[in-house]
């Protein structure tokens, strides 16, 4: 390597390309059953880019992973971009939420942010839209992933709160090697 700027540029690609990974690994392997519902770690490589390297890193860990993974691993039947577009609107909202700092009013603002509008509004609207609207109106299927959303989020908020910043201590500790 020439200089110090390309060896930073070359380790933010290279961890980028290990949070993308991660998001495929935990968001199709990553699920934890909880009785009532599911909990996925997906979010956790997602926060992790937003807080090191920012919001276009988290914007794309969270939209390439899901595009990524839903090509490797079909779980649902033909890959549906709606759902892609909303991953990538999550990470954008985790982005700006918490790429300068990450203190408690912003990890639970981020969080309630994306569960709100992407988890529940539009993932509940893509879901009514292309499998249940023969079945159950949009309102319907909102209360039945509303439980899944309110655990989610506790969830969530609990890890940011407690790991978000020690990890990207350490993230921040490497790129000044």
């Amino acid at each position: 390597m020439k200089n110090k700027k390309q060896q930073e540029t070359l380790f933010t690609l290279v961890c980028l390309a290990l949070l993308i990974a991660m998001q495929v690994v935990l968001a199709r392997f990553g699920t934890i059953n909880l009785g009532i519902t599911r909990f996925s770690l997906s979010f956790i490589p997602v926060v992790i880019a937003a807080r090191s390297f920012g919001v276009l890193s988290s914007v794309a860990v969270y939209g390439l992973g899901d595009l990524v993974g839903a090509i490797a691993f079909p779980t649902t039947g033909a890959f549906n971009p709606c759902f892609t577009i909303t991953a990538a609107l999550s990470g954008l909202i985790f982005g700006l939420f918490l790429s300068k700092k990450a203190d408690i009013m912003r990890i639970i603002g981020s969080v309630l942010c994306s569960q709100v509008f992407c988890t529940l509004m539009l993932n509940s609207f893509w879901l009514w839209k292309f499998y249940y609207s023969a079945e159950k109106g949009y309102p319907a299927v909102l209360l039945s992933r509303l439980p899944q959303s309110i655990i989610t989020a506790v969830l969530q908020i609990l890890f940011m709160a407690f790991f978000l910043e020690k990890i990207a201590r350490i993230i921040k500790r490497l790129l000044k090697r």
